[in-house]
């Protein structure tokens, strides 16, 4: 693979030189995480402590301003291991970058994609062993109004790995301080090549309809916003046949203030994740912890650096299930840095404690 990515980055490099006047960009991505989770008795989530970091560079062509190829890789050193490189993936893309429309198609980084799903969805540490989504992205969008719909193929069929993929689609409409949104996935975990193999197709959806407020900006608040929606997920064993559709409803509250903030997160209703137990991970990319009925977390956290280019969060979490309480700490050092023109710069961020010294 590594060859791979060195063939690349030459084959465009020469195609750089062949090209008349076309500008030449680059991408340098580093993105450090520790995350400790402690669910020390739990029969839901198991404690373990996740760290290590990323470095993601990328060079690529721009023409008529809105055409991109990017070429590139992304390598996890994972704190504590034997291995110089614990992960790496290749990064080739091409990126349509219009005032309306975004479009991108390949080995796309996932950072570029907002984030337009809460942990339900997926989980935080599918940006730390996930970061490349395989695939397409299609997004229209004005204002803070969008609708986009996406492809991920996650898993090639060979004899011993069973093909998947996600499809995908969400929206967002904004009337002054209200809203409405709705998220969507669809997962396709089929059999192994391997006719001989005991298998069954499974199908995975969930989804979710909220409607909200946003008082975001006033009074100096950064994040002031609250929605309660309803969700509903869909299961199916092939073999069986029947759809499992457990239900329930999901509320956010997220605070921000110079510096520090919290985020909230109940939900109420059917255990999902049906079929967890049989397949774990490989099956669902969402946090485990819906699998209760009842499930509230609270991250407090604070902001210690915010920029454009360069951001430092730590976080402390408070996980309410099992009619136990549960906490964790996470630590986040991000630096993103780019040539791009279109680039906008990170505004002028405000601390609560700035003056104090």
């Amino acid at each position: 693979m590594k060859r791979k990515n060195l063939f690349v980055t030459g084959l465009l490099l020469g195609i750089y030189a062949l090209l008349p006047a076309q500008p030449l960009v680059w991408k340098v991505g580093v993105h450090s995480f520790f995350d400790n989770m402690e669910f020390g008795g739990s029969a839901i989530r198991i404690p373990q402590t996740m760290s290590g970091v990323h470095l993601a560079p990328e060079i690529g062509l721009v023409w008529e301003d809105k055409h991109r190829i990017f070429a590139g890789t992304d390598l996890m050193y994972e704190y504590g291991s034997s291995k110089v490189i614990a992960y790496y993936a290749p990064l080739i893309y091409y990126e349509y970058a219009g005032e309306l429309f975004r479009f991108y198609a390949g080995a796309i980084p996932r950072s570029i994609i907002p984030d337009r799903y809460p942990r339900m969805f997926f989980r935080d540490s599918i940006m730390n062993y996930r970061p490349v989504i395989n695939g397409i992205f299609w997004e229209y969008g004005f204002g803070n109004n969008y609708a986009n719909v996406w492809l991920d193929w996650t898993g090639r069929q060979t004899d011993t790995r069973r093909e998947a993929f996600f499809m995908g689609w969400s929206g967002k409409y904004n009337y002054r301080r209200f809203y409405a949104q709705h998220s969507a996935y669809m997962f396709h975990f089929a059999k192994t090549r391997n006719p001989a193999a005991d298998e069954s197709i499974h199908d995975m959806g969930l989804l979710l309809t909220s409607l909200g407020v946003d008082y975001s900006g006033e009074a100096g608040f950064e994040k002031l916003e609250a929605n309660l929606g309803w969700s509903m997920g869909l299961d199916r064993n092939r073999g069986v046949g029947v759809w499992n559709k457990p239900q329930g409803l999901l509320s956010e509250i997220k605070v921000e203030y110079k510096g520090t903030g919290l985020f909230n997160t109940y939900y109420r209703g059917d255990a999902q994740q049906i079929y967890y137990n049989d397949f774990g991970s490989k099956l669902y990319w969402g946090d485990p912890a819906y699998r209760s009925k009842a499930y509230d977390r609270l991250d407090l956290y604070i902001c210690f650096i915010n920029t454009g280019v360069v951001k430092l969060k730590f976080i402390y979490s408070m996980h309410f299930m099992e009619k136990q309480l549960y906490h964790g700490q996470a630590f986040y050092a991000t630096f993103d840095l780019s040539n791009l023109k279109d680039r906008k710069p990170g505004k002028k961020y405000q601390y609560l404690w700035e003056n104090w010294f």
